[in-house]
């Protein structure tokens, strides 16, 4: 019986990349790479050779059965993704879920990951949070914002930066532009930036400054009067 490990990868800076991840990648028998031509640069940078092969949210639903086979006969993988844990919005779940219910041990490694720095550094509290990661692009998305309003914990969002305004206004008209919240950009990079503010502050900032690099957005979380008028205002409009 073989193990999966689940590796996480820099989001940012390479040295972020522990010793045990770069000792588990060498020795496992195939690397599953979301894309191997990013992964193949980092590991051509810590000279590990084991083959790769892709393994990407295109592929997963029917590979997935099949690599727990080889895993349960013997075989040691590793699930990498281009930047961050695999399985947080990113392919990993479908292949853990398979290697589970085949018996096959999966160890997955501590390591990096965008939204736990910038929770931390956003201000806001965070001994309780809901991540909510990409928010659906329509479907679904209305219905979200709202729960995000009434959510009393510090919601994490996911966004790019081409749709970063657009979601900072959607949640403004959800939460009220007063809501404190934080974006953060460049995660362990050389530009690594926190914006803190009002939500009506971080859209005319970044209305002006257009940003650049993977977004998290930091919503702080609504207080218990205001979580109860939402609720009370989406009860009215469903008896409307």
């Amino acid at each position: 019986m073989g193990t999966l490990y689940i590796v996480p990868t820099p989001v940012g800076n390479i040295s972020d990349m522990t010793p045990r991840a770069v000792e588990v990648l060498k020795n496992v028998s195939l690397i599953l790479a979301e894309d191997t031509r990013t992964s193949s640069v980092l590991m051509r940078h810590f000279g590990i050779t084991t083959p790769l092969a892709a393994h990407h949210m295109h592929n997963e639903h029917s590979t997935a059965a099949a690599l727990a086979q080889r895993i349960a006969a013997g075989e040691d993988m590793a699930l990498v993704t281009d930047a961050g844990t695999p399985g947080v919005s990113d392919p990993g779940f479908m292949l853990s879920r398979e290697c589970r219910n085949s018996g096959v041990e999966v160890i997955t490694l501590p390591g990096a990951t965008a939204f736990v720095p910038a929770l931390v550094s956003s201000g806001l509290p965070c001994e309780r949070f809901c991540f909510e990661g990409f928010l659906p692009p329509k479907k679904g998305r209305a219905t979200r914002l709202a729960e995000i309003a009434a959510e009393t914990r510090t919601t994490i969002i996911y966004e790019s930066p081409l749709r970063l305004v657009k979601t900072l206004e959607q949640l403004a008209d959800a939460c009220g532009a007063e809501r404190p919240a934080s974006v953060s950009r460049e995660i362990s990079k050389l530009h690594e930036e926190t914006r803190r503010g009002s939500l009506g502050e971080l859209i005319e900032h970044f209305a002006q400054n257009t940003p650049r690099g993977e977004i998290v957005i930091c919503v702080g979380g609504a207080s218990a009067k205001a979580a109860e008028r939402v609720h009370r205002n989406k009860y009215r409009d469903t008896d409307d």
